[in-house]
């Protein structure tokens, strides 16, 4: 099962990259139309984490001769999956107004359909599943639980509060 889950984490890896293609993309259209970007500061931070928790989850898993408990590894493997397709859902939902950076078009709509109608961050809600189901497959517990209080001080202290402020100042006023 070890191999299974490398080959997970290596798929995830693949798709990280796939976002930032994408992100480039819109980071292009968003800059072309007048874009602001905010939180420069702990864009890098974010990239380093999320980059360490891929690593983190395989080094864990392999050094630690972390066993597959099916009962936790199959619902760890579900939640994983599920947090992927809530991504992607927000990715086309916010089409080209959708990065991994904060970049704001000024007096753009807001995008108040597809899961954007009943939360305000729901891509946050996919990072906070996944960085605690995917090391969860292979019960790497210390990587989950170092990743989820390391994301939380960045998302809650740094990167939200930056969304927050970057969509009422510069967008078409605030979230519904």
């Amino acid at each position: 099962m070890l191999l299974l889950f490398d080959v997970v984490i290596a798929l995830v890896a693949l798709e990280r990259l796939a976002e930032l293609v994408v992100a480039t993309r819109n980071a292009r259209w968003a800059f072309a139309r007048g874009g602001v970007e905010l939180g420069r500061g702990h864009y890098p931070p974010m990239v380093l984490l999320h980059t360490a928790l891929l690593i983190a989850c395989v080094v864990e898993a392999h050094a630690a001769d972390r066993p597959f408990v099916p009962w936790l590894g199959w619902t760890a493997l579900a939640l994983a999956v599920g947090s992927q397709a809530l991504r992607w859902w927000c990715i086309t939902t916010l089409g080209p107004q959708w990065n991994t950076r904060v970049i704001v078009v000024p007096g753009a709509p807001l995008v108040a359909r597809g899961p954007y109608r009943w939360l305000s961050h729901p891509n946050y809600v996919a990072v906070v599943v996944e960085g605690l189901a995917l090391p969860l497959i292979h019960t790497a517990w210390v990587t989950a639980a170092v990743f989820t209080a390391l994301n939380a001080v960045l998302l809650l202290g740094f990167r939200i509060p930056t969304e927050v402020r970057a969509l009422e100042t510069l967008a078409d006023g605030p979230r519904p």
